[in-house]
């Protein structure tokens, strides 16, 4: 017995010492507690910045995407704006253009009329020269006419000087 229990403590010395030896191993291998800490400690705060950022990124993507949708609102506010300008614009054209066809056959109308009345004035004119040549041969008539009754005139006269003449005579 005593020897199987010296056996037995051999081989567990030789364990615990093989233990041991792999535990020294793993501690050369390791990093001292200290610096395990400060790792730790750095670790954590980077932790915490990367929280911070991934947030801060969150606000950001968040508050573009907002802005997007104010912009696309004001882009799409502007854009009715536009279109109901474009729609005034031609309804403006539109009646314009009604305006101007209405002007265009007035001033059509009021030329064909104008050129109705030169005609007019062209036959007044021809009319005119016809009745100032008629009125001076009227006149020329006239004048003729009062000539030749200036002549019967002082030739009644010089009859009636004869007639008083010759009627006292012939009375006595």
């Amino acid at each position: 017995q005593l020897l199987e229990a010296k056996a037995s403590l051999s081989l567990a010395q030789a364990r615990h010492a093989l233990q041991l030896q792999q535990a020294k191993a793993q501690m050369n291998n390791m990093v001292p507690k200290k610096q395990f800490e400060q790792l730790q400690t750095s670790l954590r705060e980077e932790q915490r910045k990367a929280q911070q950022l991934q947030e801060n990124l969150h606000r950001q993507a968040e508050e573009a995407c907002r802005q997007l949708v104010r912009t696309q609102e004001e882009h799409e506010r502007l854009l009715q704006a536009a279109v109901e300008q474009a729609e005034g614009l031609e309804h403006n054209l539109r009646s314009a253009e009604a305006v101007l066809a209405e002007r265009a056959a007035q001033l059509k109308d009021t030329q064909a009329q104008l050129s109705r009345n030169k005609l007019l004035i062209k036959d007044l004119c021809e009319e005119n020269r016809g009745f100032a040549m008629a009125l001076q041969a009227a006149e020329l008539k006239q004048k003729s006419t009062e000539e030749k009754n200036q002549l019967l005139e002082e030739q009644a006269s010089a009859l009636k000087q004869l007639i008083g003449k010759i009627t006292p005579a012939s009375l006595s």
